[in-house]
């Protein structure tokens, strides 16, 4: 789908250089307002195993949430980034517990779990440049959590990371893209999107 691909490259562009202007108080800022309307949501205070991400560049702050829910009692997942483009999960133990990653991410020195552990997540929280209405869910390009989500069950709460000006009237989307059920922003908290 060559007309796909070139308008979610065109998007990519747009909303990392938007994202590029963005101090790093307006990123915590937002990982904030994020952690908060998170840590307030029932299913996310009854979930005894979350799988989240560490953030990295001028993504929303993440750092403070997942230190939230580990400090809380849940058991966190992070993921791993494996040779193939796939993730891997493995326990988020502190902060001390984070090695250097590629491609500049952190990631917890504990043992993998093995792909399939995202699957056994009470909450998914996945990252996202941008998202719509239907849950059209637009990465950073590589697959690896397009790979990773098609493996969490449809009753899952499934909840992509944004900015307020990221969630879109319409996200191009491909037949392999996995939608999202809620898009979680500053300004907004928890919107509730259409994905089946």
């Amino acid at each position: 789908m060559p007309g796909v691909n070139e308008e979610k490259a065109g998007l990519r562009t747009r909303l990392l250089a938007a994202r590029a202007e963005l101090s790093a108080e307006q990123r915590t800022a937002a990982g904030r307002a994020v952690r908060d309307a998170l840590l307030d949501r029932p299913e996310v205070q009854m979930a005894g195993t979350i799988a989240a991400y560490y953030s990295v560049g001028t993504e929303p702050d993440t750092r403070g949430l997942v230190f939230a829910l580990w400090k809380r009692g849940s058991y966190v997942l992070l993921p791993l980034l494996r040779p193939d483009g796939d993730l891997d999960w493995a326990s988020y133990e502190g902060p001390d517990s984070l090695v250097a990653g590629p491609r500049g991410l952190l990631e917890p020195g504990e043992p993998p779990r093995g792909p399939g552990a995202v699957a056994r997540a009470d909450v998914v929280l996945a990252p996202a440049l941008a998202v719509d209405p239907a849950g059209n869910r637009l990465g950073r390009g590589g697959g690896s959590y397009d790979r990773a989500l098609a493996r969490v069950g449809p009753m899952i709460p499934l909840l992509a990371l944004i900015y307020d000006a990221e969630l879109l009237d319409r996200v191009p989307a491909e037949p392999h893209d996995v939608k999202v059920r809620a898009a979680v922003s500053p300004g907004s908290g928890v919107t509730v999107l259409g994905a089946g």
